[in-house]
């Protein structure tokens, strides 16, 4: 009888396993198979199926995304640990403050607790291989009760597994996908962005929080505190196979050494089991930095990162490389030469979605593993970091007063800060901190808390170091930007407290400033960036907008020294090739409630557009990408050429006949050599070795007097990257750089090309203007202070 039984509980727990739904049953194809890509409502409805068939997955929804589609994550670990995940997450939680958390007590928890990872795929939607990777590996882990280092894995660690990041991203490339396939466009990327708004800038969100996608998987970071978030990234077809770390210089000094170690071990450990494995082409300590915060969130939460890339198929077409397109050169190695970094180059072979996601899963496996053997060390370590960020020596502190030129744009840095699980805290009564006085109601933002790594990050000056090839030679490129300073970004009144100071201090949930000048009664402040959202909504009502000639203030009534704002009539030019910066653009347009209406190519070429347009904005690009677009022959036809002659004399005919053309940052070139614009681009085919600004921020001083101006402080900063600057008539110059110091923070080379020269233009044509940017003034949602800029031209008569 007795063995009756077992037999009928073994039969049991064998059909428990043969339930749980395989990959190929629910998508109809094999993962990872040539020539299919998958649809998120099927990713979507695989991961909630499967908790119904294994008690070692939770599937969790995080949120929507702009379309609409579900932000979902699977928690999986061993079943005790999904029944116990409150428990673990208190725990957690507790490691997470050393301040509640006393040394003893993180021991006792350290040895009790579990290891948190995040696993995070395809933020970029072309990157395709991670999702199916996440399905197959999901189920794996679900059903290989055999394999001794799952089982590891699932009893010491708790799985956090995002299969996408960018859910309307997938469908966007899976129906380009499927409309070329087998055609000669089969494995291009699609004529649009494929993110809603940002396409590839979607992992440069992680300070600013823009994008529903980037809060939904924030949160479950936040709620979760994982010891180790592993970001799974494609790079291009030519080079190396995949990078694991280590990173390449620099790291961040706010990122704790601690953290950059564990990288290095885990990548070296990934780098060793692919080698294992007979893998070749895997490069480490090359191409990718460990410094800016837009894409690394959990390095300033006591949590290490690690990125992979692996190279690219044709999406899942299969990709045939022959030795003569592997490059001779990427960022600190060549991907021909056997090198310390790269010991076993790939040169040639056919590259599959498939090979993708063996080197993926290799990757997983190991990351996992490593964790599990070592998954005491990684919570003593966690609790480390956090320790070391609540003993900080300098500064004490960073103060931001009540009374602010910008209230809207200080509130948005709090609430920011906020998000990212900094405290903040607000002065009940006067105080004095470095000998000067502050006002009661002024916040405190003290360094003496588990994340103060990211608060200090976000607030003081970037001093980016000075990279060179060789002594005298080009700079070695960051992998991104290398300034973050949000008091600059922001236009906020920020006072950096090196000493320890008392005051009394509450925790503030809520964050509210007020105007450091008298405005009249009834008027909307022109320097502040909400007023704006306000005018917008006046607009929706119905209602008239007016504004003093004289201050730029906005009022809802007449008068003397007023003048009417006739509600927004704006054409925002959309690009077939992609255009990330138009896709910001839009985002800022919808967040604040601004009307605009998209134009492609055949919109411009029709001309008559100053009869439904006041300004028409064109967003950072080349000249060469407005008026050629894609070559012919590189996508369908409906698809390629640009504005052409045609488009230029409809854009010029708008401006003359009084309309306002908005060129940001590189387009301003289109009108030095399409438009007619005498001035001249001073940095134009300067070589890199002598000018070189990837991503700063620069002082440049303001005409005030200039309508563009309205609500500006007469000095301030914009974000360059390889910005244009000019020489140019002064009456078309509205703001210049300074003599000297023209760096505020990042990294600049060849200040001297800079000084005294434009940064921004007002050229007047006809009766209407075009206005030249040397910046984006609406840069990824931060520059905050320089929106002000972009929306004075867009009313601009």
């Amino acid at each position: 009888m007795l063995n009756r039984t077992l037999f009928v509980l073994f039969a049991l727990a064998s059909q428990a396993v043969a339930a749980v739904p395989t990959p190929e049953s629910h998508f109809g194809h094999k993962m990872g198979v040539d020539n299919e890509l998958l649809d998120w409502d099927k990713v979507v409805s695989h991961f909630k199926a499967l908790p119904a068939s294994s008690d070692r997955i939770k599937f969790l929804e995080l949120g929507k995304t702009p379309e609409g589609r579900p932000v979902i994550a699977a928690v999986i670990s061993s079943a005790p640990n999904i029944k116990n995940l409150d428990h673990y997450r208190d725990i957690q939680t507790r490691l997470s403050d050393p301040r509640r958390t006393l040394a003893a007590e993180a021991a006792r928890l350290e040895v009790e607790g579990k290891a948190i990872v995040m696993i995070t795929c395809s933020i970029h939607a072309t990157e395709v291989a991670s999702t199916h990777t996440a399905v197959e590996f999901a189920y794996r882990l679900l059903t290989e009760d055999n394999n001794p280092k799952f089982k590891a894995i699932l009893d010491n660690v708790i799985v956090l597994l995002e299969p996408s990041e960018n859910p309307d991203g997938v469908d966007i490339v899976t129906r380009w996908y499927r409309k070329t396939r087998g055609t000669e466009f089969d494995g291009t990327s699609p004529p649009q962005v494929y993110n809603h708004y940002v396409g590839h800038d979607n992992n440069r969100d992680w300070y600013i929080f823009s994008l529903p996608e980037t809060r939904a998987t924030a949160g479950l970071e936040n709620l979760w505190h994982p010891q180790i978030v592993y970001d799974v990234h494609q790079m291009g077809q030519y080079t190396a196979r995949m990078f694991v770390p280590p990173w390449l210089d620099p790291v961040d000094p706010n990122i704790d050494p601690l953290l950059a170690s564990i990288s290095t071990t885990i990548g070296a450990g990934m780098a060793t089991d692919l080698a294992a494995a007979d893998k070749t082409g895997v490069v480490i300590n090359a191409m990718y930095d460990y410094w800016t915060p837009g894409r690394q969130y959990q390095a300033y939460h006591g949590g290490a990162r690690i990125l992979t890339e692996s190279a690219s198929a044709k999406l899942a077409t299969p990709l045939i490389v022959t030795p003569d397109k592997i490059q001779s050169n990427a960022l600190g190695y060549n991907p021909r030469e056997r090198s310390w970094n790269y010991l076993a180059p790939w040169m040639s072979g056919t590259w599959r979605l498939r090979d993708i996601m063996d080197y993926q899963e290799i990757a997983f496996e190991s990351l996992l593993y490593q964790t599990a053997v070592r998954r005491q060390d990684m919570l003593r370590y966690f609790y480390q970091v956090n320790k070391n960020n609540v003993e900080r020596a300098t500064p004490f502190a960073f103060v931001i007063p009540a009374d602010q030129n910008d209230p809207g744009a200080a509130k948005k840095m709090l609430d920011t800060l906020a998000f990212g699980e900094v405290e903040v805290e607000r002065a009940s009564a006067a105080f004095t901190a470095d000998g000067e006085n502050y006002p009661a109601g002024s916040y405190v933002i003290r360094m003496h808390q588990p994340y103060s790594g990211y608060a200090k990050t976000l607030l003081e000056v970037q001093h980016y170091p000075n990279l060179l090839e060789f002594p005298g030679g080009p700079p070695k490129r960051p992998y991104d930007v290398t300034a973050q300073t949000l008091p600059m970004l922001m236009g906020v009144d920020v006072a950096t407290v090196k000493d320890r100071f008392e005051a009394a201090l509450v925790p503030a949930k809520e964050y509210s400033f007020k105007l450091d000048h008298a405005l009249p009664t009834g008027a909307l402040a022109a320097s502040d960036v909400n007023s704006w959202r306000e005018v917008a909504k006046i607009w929706k009502s119905g209602k008239s907008v007016y504004r003093d000639a004289a201050t730029g203030d906005f009022y809802a009534t007449v008068a003397d020294g007023r003048k009417e704002i006739p509600p927004l009539r704006a054409g925002l030019y959309k690009s077939y090739l992609g255009n990330i910066d138009e896709g910001w653009t839009r985002l800022i347009f919808d967040d604040f409630g601004l009307s605009y209406t998209s134009l492609v190519d055949a919109d411009i070429q029709a001309g008559k557009l100053r009869a439904r347009f006041d300004s028409i904005i064109m967003p950072d690009a080349s000249r060469t990408q407005i008026v050629e677009g894609h070559r012919p022959g590189s996508m369908p036809p409906e698809y390629t050429g640009g504005i052409g002659g045609k488009g230029t004399a409809a854009l010029k005919e708008f401006v003359t006949q009084g309309g306002t053309l908005i060129l940001l940052n590189h387009a301003a070139d289109y009108a030095l050599q399409d438009l007619g614009v005498k001035a001249t681009n001073v940095i134009g085919g300067v070589a890199p070795k002598d000018f070189y600004s990837p991503g700063s921020l620069l002082n440049i001083t303001l005409n005030t007097r200039s309508p563009l101006a309205y609500g500006m402080p007469g000095n301030l900063t914009l974000w360059s990257e390889g910005s244009p600057a000019w020489d140019a008539p002064s009456e078309y110059i509205v703001a210049s750089y300074p003599a000297k110091d023209v760096l505020a923070s990042g990294w600049l080379l060849g200040e001297k090309y800079l000084t005294r020269k434009a940064a921004l233009l007002d050229v007047p044509l006809g009766s209407g203007h075009i206005v030249m940017f040397g910046m984006r003034p609406q840069y990824r949602s931060q520059s905050y202070q320089n929106f002000k800029l972009f929306f004075n031209a867009m009313v601009y008569r």
